[in-house]
């Protein structure tokens, strides 16, 4: 998956490879995941805390198809009974169905998708390479339909190319029909090399936004305060399902920074 703005980009130069063109190349497989995970989970001082996937980076990208590590992962979480929750763009979390609902059984469960936007030239701009928006959506229907507790995070909202209310309150709609449990919107951010490769692509492609990004991000990573509001707003439709009910964290809603991992955190399950 390539996405423009994705803020787990950084993530690769604690592995030496650049931002950029090595984060669209190179996938780092953590292959004993997994066993690791269970020796965690068995720990005495392991208090049993929520444990989300794909918070960084998509769990169920197409390597996954072949390497199959998530099923590994959820199966150590059913055994502990460990509370748990996943944030994909991919349908291909269709697969799991049977562990989620045996989760769903057995502890606390969410399966979230993200779908930014309905709008065709907005989506191939920013997320090329990626899964249809509608075919998740026809995703959420699926999990639905089988018991999963599901949720909608419409993310990111990116002021001037998706945040058009009736484009949101249209998609909201949808997720409505599809029966998302929970939904909710969170603004851009721009961390480290992101904000450059951002910038980038917009004076490539939406130069006639670079001056309003370049006073929307003036102080930071994040949106000034009232912007923020404002897109988490439009996600907030009365007409639409209720607002995502995720745990918040700084900087995830109302522009607040959040302290990065370091890396000996990010490289420990390795």
């Amino acid at each position: 998956m390539r996405l423009i703005y994705c803020f787990a980009r950084p993530t690769h130069t604690y592995l030496d490879l650049n931002a950029r063109e090595d984060f669209e190349r190179e996938i780092v497989v953590k292959v004993n995941l997994p066993e690791l995970l269970r020796a965690e989970l068995a720990r005495p001082s392991w208090q049993g805390a929520h444990v989300a996937l794909g918070t960084n980076t998509d769990p169920y990208q197409w390597v996954e198809g072949r390497y199959r590590l998530t099923r590994g992962v959820w199966e150590a979480m059913r055994d502990f009974a460990n509370p748990c929750s996943v944030l994909t763009k991919s349908p291909l979390l269709l697969r799991d169905l049977d562990l989620f609902a045996e989760l769903a059984t057995r502890t606390e469960f969410v399966a979230n998708l993200s779908i930014p936007t309905l709008e065709e030239r907005a989506w191939r701009a920013t997320e090329p390479h990626t899964p249809h928006p509608r075919t998740r959506i026809e995703a959420v229907a699926e999990l639905v339909r089988h018991g999963i507790p599901a949720g909608v995070l419409i993310a990111p909202l990116m002021p001037g190319i998706n945040d058009d209310p009736r484009q949101v309150e249209r998609l909201l709609g949808l997720l409505g029909e599809a029966g998302a449990e929970s939904v909710g919107g969170i603004g851009l951010h721009l961390r480290g090399e992101v904000r450059e490769i951002w910038f980038d692509w917009l004076r490539q492609y939406r130069p006639d936004l670079v001056e309003r990004y370049e006073r929307l991000y003036a102080r930071g990573a994040y949106l000034p305060r009232e912007e923020a509001r404002r897109l988490s707003g439009i996600a907030r439709s009365p007409s639409g399902p209720r607002r995502f009910r995720g745990r918040r964290t700084g900087g995830e809603e109302d522009g607040t920074a959040r302290e990065r991992p370091s890396p000996a955190e990010q490289q420990r399950l390795i």
